[in-house]
């Protein structure tokens, strides 16, 4: 199959933002566009349900199926794979946040390896927890049909979580929880660890110093 150049681009923008250092030919491409239309299944199930303990097993059990099955894993060796590691769910970790879109300006956020991703910080997104203020940087990734993407550290990196931070949201990635009562919601038990946590072959952006959260977020997936 003799695919367009446009459509190479297309293709090779989707899978910027995380992408695998040694891609393997155009059927790559065509795979990981498959990992995204399976990944955002997910994300639509999850969306459509009601928050619970439930909803959140279920959202695991489907990672954990695509990580295990599909060619395009992150996972180095998935025959020796037997699931991810989670913190327990606990309902105090979802918030609604609030975008404060005060800001349009060009930053460039580097990555777990070679490259690095320029985005459009649009605002802050403002949320309390554990009866405090917290906010994380909105970043809009500039290319294409664009996405907004919400990386985040915090005091269990380097310990119970990989030292680079871990990802609350990635519309690109169709990783999107939605909207609740005029806000974005946020629900840390869905936080998950970048591609390049599982294997070197992939290089991520991680969280500029804007998203550090000065609180251990003992949620989501862990090491």
């Amino acid at each position: 199959m003799v695919v367009p150049r446009a459509a190479v681009k297309v293709f090779t923008e989707f899978a910027r933002t995380c992408h695998a250092l040694d891609p393997e030919g155009m059927n790559s491409y065509l795979e990981l566009i498959d990992y995204r239309h399976r990944v955002e299944a997910i994300y639509t199930t999850v969306r459509g349900a009601e928050p619970s303990a439930e909803t959140w097993r279920r959202w695991r059990e489907s990672r954990d199926q695509l990580f295990a099955t599909h060619p395009q894993t992150p996972i180095e060796d998935a025959d020796d794979f037997d699931g991810l590691a989670y913190f327990e769910h606990d309902p105090k970790w979802r918030v609604i946040a609030t975008l404060d879109s005060s800001s349009d300006e060009e930053t460039t956020v580097g990555h777990s390896g070679e490259g690095a991703t320029t985005f459009r910080r649009i605002g802050s997104l403002r949320f309390e927890l554990g009866g405090a203020e917290h906010s994380l940087d909105a970043m809009w990734l500039d290319s294409y049909g664009g996405g907004l993407f919400v990386p985040f550290r915090d005091q269990t990196n380097g310990d119970t979580t990989y030292g680079g931070g871990r990802y609350i949201l990635d519309t690109v990635k169709g990783a999107d929880l939605g909207r609740d009562k005029g806000g974005l919601v946020l629900d840390f038990n869905y936080s998950y660890h970048p591609s390049c946590v599982h294997s070197p072959r992939w290089s991520c952006p991680l969280a500029p110093p804007a998203n550090h959260l000065g609180i251990a977020i003992e949620a989501g997936e862990r090491l």
